[in-house]
């Protein structure tokens, strides 16, 4: 646990931080401590899906209904929403929205506002930081499915999930709206078809400057090959030519779709994705694994530069910082291609969270441990660290629930 004078230097950190994308990548130089802060609030109840910073402020989304601050003994009440200050960890209480379902996805937006997406009534919603209360002017909302991916890359907003209709639009499951009025762009039109249970859904996706690179249940992005996973260039908003049939193959058939969460490098060179899928030892499939890909590839057939099996145990969330590619679940093991539920020859133990190499592919010595649960749902890295959300209490070996934030050492 990390005394209380470190404050001050999370304070003049995080009033450097603009309000602005997460999706932009934060590089960190160093990997993060394995020791958590102290003040990060306590979620009592449900899960954590997502994370987004605005300014100073952190915005958290998930299913849950009870909040606390560090230290404190009184619970506020707080529907599938919160936020509270970077620097202090004290709980907004001005900011106090409500849905009527889950959040999966939350974007900071501009003039102190923010966007969630999720499994409730409207689907989407742009909000102001200061009471919670909807920005009037932004007149999105989504039908037919749920909202599960937000990223914001300057003036335009994208939006993934499982939906048929944004903004009295016919779109499947991925749209590009504007980000202050939520009009959706007729000029993005790039359709994801052909999910593997009769649902099309984009479940992850990350922006850089000139691409878009989202994974899901689909096999094609405008009638083009893409199973379960596509890159765009924004410079002419067509799909890239960028194919791999690395998650052509199937895993579990509980798992007809297994990819879960991607993230980009901060110069956006490379991407991770993580799945999910049951072990597959000795196999070329990437069940339970995480594997890097570079993003200007071109041609057919791309493989992945690495790949890191966990050997039977899903991973949902995915950091890349530089100093390393942080991955969590509810694993056991990492480096553990021979494992079947088991620890085959090489595995390492990294309970429920880890850290991997950029440029190897393998664990780093990186060992906090993560009371297993569900898994990490949620990562964030700031300048100064990484924040992570969870369904479960444990994290660093001590209470945390369901959010902490590892420093940077």
């Amino acid at each position: 646990m990390r005394a209380r004078n470190l404050i001050a230097t999370f304070l003049s950190a995080a009033m450097a931080v603009p309000a602005g994308p997460a999706q932009a990548g934060v590089r960190q130089s160093r990997v993060v401590s394995a020791n958590p802060v102290s003040h990060t609030p306590h979620v009592l109840d449900g899960i954590v899906n997502a994370l987004a910073l605005v300014g100073r402020t952190v915005v958290v989304g998930g299913q849950f209904s009870t909040v606390r601050n560090a230290g404190g003994r009184t619970e506020l009440t707080r529907q599938n929403l919160f936020a509270f200050d970077l620097v202090t960890g004290r709980i907004d209480t001005g900011f106090r929205p409500r849905t009527d379902g889950p959040v999966f996805a939350l974007a900071a937006g501009p003039d102190g506002t923010v966007y969630a997406g999720g499994a409730f009534t409207r689907g989407l919603v742009r909000l102001h930081l200061r009471d919670g209360s909807p920005v009037r002017s932004f007149t999105a909302a989504s039908y037919g499915g749920e909202v599960s991916s937000l990223v914001r890359r300057g003036r335009h907003l994208y939006v993934g999930g499982a939906f048929t209709q944004i903004a009295r639009a016919t779109r499947t499951a991925l749209a590009r709206l504007d980000a202050r009025t939520g009009a959706v762009d007729p000029a993005f039109t790039v359709t994801p078809g052909g999910g593997a249970t009769g649902e099309t859904k984009v479940t992850s996706m990350a922006v850089s400057r000139d691409r878009l690179v989202l994974d899901g249940s689909f096999t094609t992005l405008d009638g083009l090959p893409r199973p379960q996973l596509g890159v765009i260039d924004l410079t002419t908003g067509k799909v890239a030519d960028w194919h791999t049939d690395a998650y052509a193959a199937e895993c579990l058939a509980v798992f007809p779709s297994y990819v879960r969460g991607l993230d980009l490098s901060p110069d956006g060179s490379y991407f991770v994705v993580v799945t999910t899928g049951g072990p597959a030892p000795r196999t070329r499939k990437l069940c339970d694994t995480a594997a890097r890909f570079e993003t200007y590839a071109k041609g057919n057939k791309i493989r992945p530069t690495w790949v890191n099996h966990t050997g039977g145990d899903s991973l949902y969330s995915v950091a890349v910082t530089g100093a390393a590619v942080y991955v969590g679940g509810h694993q056991r093991w990492l480096d553990n291609p021979y494992g079947s539920d088991t620890a085959g020859k090489g595995a390492v133990p990294r309970e429920g969270i880890g850290a991997i190499h950029p440029i190897t592919g393998k664990a780093l010595d990186w060992n906090p441990t993560r009371a297993r649960g569900i898994g990490v749902k949620a990562f964030l890295p700031v300048k100064k660290g990484l924040l992570v959300g969870s369904d479960t209490t444990r994290l660093g070996r001590e209470y945390h629930a369901r959010i902490g934030m590892f420093p940077m050492p």
